[in-house]
């Protein structure tokens, strides 16, 4: 089968491998209708590479028709049509009874120290082969994989994968008040969907910040209340103009949807991109052990929120040394909650907003559909910001 894979730093090709088989009685296999690319690859692309092997197959945002069925796979048959969580887990183990699938104990990376098994994501987190590709064993099928109805295009259900449980989760971590304020920091992918979302389920105001005229414009059509970075002349200055919407305080809540790929950030980039291109046997410790992120996204939420206030982050770090502000974040008494989102847990409120009245706009979230073979110029393109994209569907 056709598959992208990861080859080196801004290095992914399109290339012939082995077609996936049934390996345990909890597999399924599923040929791929469509697969999305998201930010969290980028970080493969060029963050995360002191982690990634030659070879390995991306992606994690699939959905797909069951071709095959592992016989401890009761619910599924053939023909199914479904959706894929980026995260595989056993949905029997007590972190997935408690709702945390992310932190299954049957698919813990325990070498790795690191919680679930994720699809096309580093030996942190097993090296799973991923979903950008023609078809895609799905382990732990009996729990993971979600069935949607026929008949609506992909673009209904596919988000269902990662984009609307990980924004969904945002939200719900961000705890807005009813009738309250938010403002999300990143409009790509998530941080559009989490403005959405606040607004359907009642904040009165979103503020969304970013510097891509195009996700600007795209939150501003969808009632989010826009600021553009570029027009400030620092980060303090862009604060004073929210707080001035809050009565000098703060929004109530603040989701970082950046992460790791923030601007500015000088030394910490500089660390990240010479570890990228050291030699693996040595990139790998270091990134292990003295690994830092761009972190001027998070001390934005931190300065932003107002005393009192919730920070969630949904957008992925991978520093182990990062410094943060303590004094402040204590003084503020500031909620901090972050963590992979739980697909699993949150897929059965969302499923009501599916509807053809889509009321999150997923018909058309996607900017940009392309075939799998143009997978290279999609990760580029994205990587650059150009053309407008926000979020890019693949279709085998």
């Amino acid at each position: 089968m056709k598959a992208v894979t990861w080859q080196g730093r801004r290095d992914v090709r399109v290339e012939d491998v082995p077609d996936p088989r049934i390996e345990e009685p909890t597999d399924a296999v599923i040929r791929i209708t469509s697969s999305g690319l998201c930010g969290s690859d980028l970080h493969l692309y060029e963050v995360l590479t002191p982690f990634m092997t030659p070879g390995d197959i991306l992606g994690h945002e699939p959905m797909g028709i069951v071709e095959e069925v592992g016989a401890a796979v009761p619910d599924l048959a053939v023909g199914d049509r479904v959706v894929v969580p980026f995260q595989i887990a056993c949905g029997n183990c007590w972190t997935c009874l408690t709702g945390l699938p992310t932190q299954c104990e049957t698919t813990q990376v325990t070498s790795e120290h690191m919680g679930a098994a994720l699809f096309g994501y580093t030996r942190l987190y097993g090296a799973v082969p991923g979903a950008q590709a023609e078809y895609l064993r799905v382990p732990q099928a009996q729990f993971g994989p979600m069935k949607v109805p026929q008949g609506p295009p992909d673009d209904r259900f596919v988000y269902l994968s990662d984009v609307l449980p990980t924004a969904w989760q945002a939200v719900e971590y961000a705890s807005v008040p009813p009738g309250g304020t938010l403002a999300v920091l990143g409009l790509g992918p998530i941080g559009d969907m989490a403005c959405r979302i606040a607004m359907a389920r009642g904040a009165e105001r979103v503020f969304g910040v970013d510097l891509v005229p195009e996700r600007l414009a795209r939150a501003k059509r969808r009632g989010t209340q826009t600021y553009d970075l570029r027009v400030f002349d620092d980060e303090k200055e862009l604060v004073e103009a929210i707080r001035d919407e809050t009565g000098g305080r703060g929004p109530d809540a603040v989701i970082d949807a950046v992460g790791t790929e923030a601007h500015g950030g000088a030394t910490a980039k500089l660390v990240q991109t010479a570890a990228a291109m050291m030699p693996r046997k040595i990139s790998g410790p270091i990134a292990e052990r003295f690994s830092v992120d761009r972190l001027s996204a998070l001390y934005m939420a931190i300065e932003l929120v107002r005393r009192g206030g919730t920070v969630s982050l949904s957008g992925v770090y991978g520093g182990t040394a990062d410094p943060l502000p303590l004094l402040t974040m204590f003084d503020k008494q500031i909620q901090l909650r972050m963590g992979q989102a739980n697909v699993r847990r949150w897929s059965d409120e969302i499923m009501p907003y599916l509807t053809d009245e889509d009321p999150l706009g997923v018909d058309d979230f996607a900017t940009h559909r392309v075939p799998l073979s143009e997978a290279p110029h999609a990760y580029d393109m994205f990587q650059r910001k150009q053309d407008g994209a926000v979020k890019i569907l693949m279709q085998p």
